[in-house]
């Protein structure tokens, strides 16, 4: 699964690396830990607007919700989507065929179970550069106040062999697209089978991971500071990279 992610750069350097320009550059600033439980604004492009970059709020509340308490329910449950069964679900079918997007990622956080202990990784690609997740996206009006909300939702696929052996309790992964296959996640022409093929783990080769402090596993530390992705060695583990 993927809820922990991170955007630690600067606004010009995602920029560059995307093509694309945010909107409101100003207001952007470098995530280093963010929980998709928090419901929070992310980095994303979508299919409808690819050369800009827009804040969408993380966990995805489909066009059809009806009141704000059935949004706050839904949102709680569709913070990622399995890719195997995107197109039969009612919350993800429209938008994984009309509204795709790019959820933008320095690297992510999973944890790795061993008997009574979970360890905390930060994971990214071996050459460091900026990642893009497949998402997909949706508008929701709610119609008592008119406020509009632009959501998004990350895919996820079996777990790669790098990720089976880190989260080793789900075997899952956040779909990682090649940066090859970026801009056609976004083409509007793809057809179900097109998409299909597109929603593959990515090469564990092209990526590796460090263990971090536990303190990433207190409500009480401040998260989002740079030493949160520092690595940190526990030695009871064997080395796995």
């Amino acid at each position: 699964m993927c809820f922990h992610n991170a955007l630690s750069r600067e606004a010009t350097e995602i920029e560059n690396r995307f093509d694309a320009r945010f909107r409101e550059k100003t207001v952007f600033k470098p995530v280093y830990y963010g929980s998709g439980f928090s419901f929070m604004q992310w980095a994303v492009i979508t299919m409808e607007k690819p050369l800009f970059i827009s804040m969408y709020h993380w966990g995805l509340i489909p066009y059809w919700v009806k009141t704000a308490a059935d949004a706050q329910k839904i949102r709680q449950l569709t913070l990622n989507a399995q890719g195997e069964h995107v197109f039969e679900k009612p919350s993800f079918k429209y938008s994984i065929i009309a509204q795709r997007c790019l959820v933008l990622s320095s690297g992510f956080y999973e944890w790795q179970h061993i008997a009574t202990h979970k360890y905390p990784y930060f994971i990214y690609l071996k050459d460091t550069s900026l990642m893009a997740m497949g998402g997909i996206y949706s508008v929701w009006t709610d119609k008592e106040t008119g406020e509009v909300f632009n959501t998004f939702s990350i895919l996820t696929t079996p777990a790669n062999g790098l990720m089976a052996s880190i989260h080793n309790s789900k075997k899952r992964m956040p779909l990682i697209l090649h940066p090859k296959k970026e801009k056609e996640w976004l083409n509007s022409q793809l057809n179900r089978d097109d998409i299909v093929q597109l929603i593959r783990p990515l090469d564990e080769n092209l990526m590796t991971a460090h263990t971090i402090s536990k303190k990433i596993n207190s409500p009480k530390t401040e998260k989002n500071t740079p030493d949160i992705q520092e690595p940190y060695i526990y030695p009871e583990l064997n080395t796995l990279f």
